[in-house]
């Protein structure tokens, strides 16, 4: 069977291939017909890049059904929808052997698409082929537009989690993309007594709002003269990053109170100038994040089974493999209206 994927070549250019499905599968390989592929901005950054990322990053965010499993296959089963993971901590590499499962060096190198067995594309494709290890059946009850969407739940799921924001805490979200939206979520799941998100556009200051987050603004003064008026002049006990935007960290990290906590999500593709001696002098806790564990997948399946994070909102369109680089083009441009756009291979 001839399956058609999607690749970066250059700089600003995806080009589509194709390629026969292997006659065999080995022992713990998994094929997966794909049904949805997000789009994120680490999508955007390697198209711009002319492909700076590993080839299976590009398309990461994906879903499908089974379509074929290896020998010694066990976890899934023909039919069985699936969505892209990481394996449990294996309990052999250097971090595990220390006690720092959390953070398996395996599970990270697949994260990353940089492990031996990583397929040599990514989701933007008919179907792919992958170990065991890196799919994790879909929840009953999830749609496929929200299984399609587990992958940057579970980015700040795992965020959150390792934040471990204090019950009735007063929380500020800078920017209101996807990851800030999900995180907005997910700090209100976690017990946030008060929520403020800042987002210079108006569209996603609409979409917060349609989330049911009521404390959003645009930067400037009202902002800050709203965290002052909540929280006596002290600032917020956590401050989630979520643009990316490395001249916005300091700024960002002025709205948290002394001994508070700042949290990185948001990616910046080139330094960040900050005030070492302002950090020290207020005791500020600081906090990265990056990818997930295999737990934070299940964790951010069971929060959008059960309502507490709301996804469906940020799918705002569906495009074909033959569209991508025209989408690229549109989401690097900065004029786009959309949040989270899907492939659909099939289109």
């Amino acid at each position: 069977m001839t399956e058609t994927y999607a690749q970066v070549v250059g700089v600003s250019q995806v080009e589509l291939g194709t390629e026969s499905s292997p006659p065999d599968l080995g022992p713990d390989q998994v094929e997966v017909g794909i049904t949805y592929c997000g789009v994120c901005a680490t999508d955007t950054h390697n198209y711009t890049s002319g492909g700076q990322v590993p080839p299976a990053v590009f398309g990461h965010e994906w879903t499908g059904t089974v379509r074929r499993i290896g020998a010694e296959v066990t976890a899934v089963a023909v039919g069985q929808r699936v969505v892209a993971a990481v394996g449990a901590a294996c309990g052999r590499c250097a971090m595990c052997l220390a006690g720092h499962a959390d953070h398996c060096d395996t599970a990270f190198a697949e994260a990353n698409g940089v492990t031996p067995d990583a397929p040599a594309h990514g989701g933007f494709a008919t179907a792919l082929v992958v170990s065991e290890r890196r799919v994790l059946p879909v929840l009953d009850g999830l749609t496929d537009v929200q299984a399609a969407l587990v992958e940057p739940t579970a980015v700040t799921f795992h965020a959150v989690r390792r934040t471990r924001q204090p019950l009735g805490a007063v929380v500020v979200v800078q920017g209101a993309g996807p990851i800030g939206l999900l995180a907005a979520q997910h700090a209100r799941h976690a017990g946030a007594g008060r929520l403020v998100v800042i987002e210079p556009n108006p569209e996603r200051r609409t979409a917060a709002l349609d989330l049911g987050l009521t404390d959003v603004f645009e930067p400037g003064d009202r902002v800050r003269e709203h965290l002052d008026a909540i929280t006596g002049g002290l600032g917020a006990d956590v401050l989630y990053e979520c643009t990316g935007v490395a001249g916005l960290l300091q700024s960002s990290a002025e709205l948290v109170r002394r001994g508070g906590t700042l949290s990185l999500l948001g990616f910046p593709m080139t330094d960040s100038r900050v005030s070492y001696g302002d950090w020290q002098l207020r005791e500020l806790t600081v906090i990265g994040s990056l990818a997930y564990t295999r737990a934070d997948f299940v964790g951010a399946m069971r929060a959008i089974a059960d309502g507490a994070v709301r996804v469906d909102g940020l799918h705002t369109g569906t495009v074909g493999l033959g569209e991508l680089a025209a989408l690229m083009d549109e989401l690097d441009s900065g004029r786009t209206t959309h949040a989270k756009v899907l492939v659909d291979p099939r289109l």
